[in-house]
């Protein structure tokens, strides 16, 4: 076992995605006590952050705006205190769809063709553009806000929605194929998870809803198809600049060709969550995952 360490394990916060944060974090933090560690539970307070005295490092739980986003990653670097997961540039670039775009792009990371609104009142782009598409708050996460658009005339509703969430919306092209999401680890891709929600899309209903999505873990694709779909989402992790760990949705064509979506910098941390099934399927419990994120993160401030 590592040594004991004192551990602040940041949960909940503000954002949409606060329920999710709850259980993840209460999951994590009763693996560390398991593990030997004195642990702490915060729920942080955006802008007056207080850690509890003698805290050693910080395991971040949080998911969404003020989470993920980089905010809170910079108060962290602020108080000299070493965190979990990505840094504040690469969380920020991550968490924002269209940088992550621009990134992937200049790296020859596949990824969908795209458009972004920065108007309510914008229309329909015309003929270069055919449905289906869908419509993403450009900074928002676990799918909150998402809008399908099948046709054209569904369009001003769909982006008003989207508005509600965010002051610019992406349109990507609607990719037609399976649903996969790879787990990164120290710079390794983990075993596919591919996603197959059992009616409709994997939107936020589909993805917290016990029972409404199943999930199999290694993917069946031909080894081939498995090896470009893990260098896609690895290529998107380093285009972002990402460090320790994270986890990249990627959808696969008819054709077993992989288009990233997105990049997860703080993916869901329950021992049923995407991150920790991967992990499993590679041979490390969900407690030694906790672990290893904890010692990643001390090393980079004892290295």
């Amino acid at each position: 076992m590592a040594k004991p360490r004192t551990i602040a394990v940041l949960l909940g916060g503000p954002s949409a995605e606060r329920e999710v944060s709850l259980r993840s974090g209460a999951a994590v933090a009763q693996a560390l006590r398991r593990a030997g560690h004195h642990v702490y539970e915060v729920d942080p307070l955006p802008g007056a952050l207080k850690l509890p005295p003698g805290t050693e490092v910080v395991f971040l739980a949080l998911h969404g705006t003020y989470g993920e986003d980089g905010t809170v990653q910079e108060e962290l670097e602020r108080l000299g205190v070493p965190y979990t997961g990505c840094g504040v540039e690469a969380s920020r670039i991550a968490f924002d769809k269209v940088l992550t775009k621009e990134r992937c792009r200049e790296r020859g990371v596949p990824t969908a063709k795209s458009l972004t609104f920065r108007s309510v009142a914008s229309t329909w782009p015309g003929v270069d553009w055919q449905p289906p598409v869908v419509l993403k708050p450009v900074r928002q996460g676990s799918s909150v806000g998402l809008q399908f658009v099948n046709a054209v005339e569904e369009f001003p509703a769909a982006l008003a929605e989207a508005f509600q969430h965010d002051s610019e919306v992406l349109m990507e092209e609607r990719i037609v194929g399976r649903e996969t999401t790879v787990g990164i680890l120290e710079n390794v891709a983990l075993p596919v998870v591919e996603v197959r929600p059992k009616a409709g899309a994997y939107d936020y209903r589909n993805k917290y809803t016990a029972g409404c999505t199943e999930y199999f873990c290694p993917a069946e694709f031909p080894q081939e198809v498995t090896r470009k779909i893990q260098a896609a989402a690895l290529g998107a992790f380093q285009a972002v600049g990402g460090r320790d760990y994270a986890r990249v949705d990627v959808m696969v064509t008819a054709q077993g060709d992989p288009v990233v979506l997105e990049v997860n910098t703080l993916p869901g941390m329950t021992e049923t969550s995407l991150l920790p099934k991967a992990a499993q399927a590679a041979g490390m419990s969900f407690g030694d995952l906790c672990e290893r994120m904890i010692e990643l993160a001390v090393r980079r401030a004892h290295p």
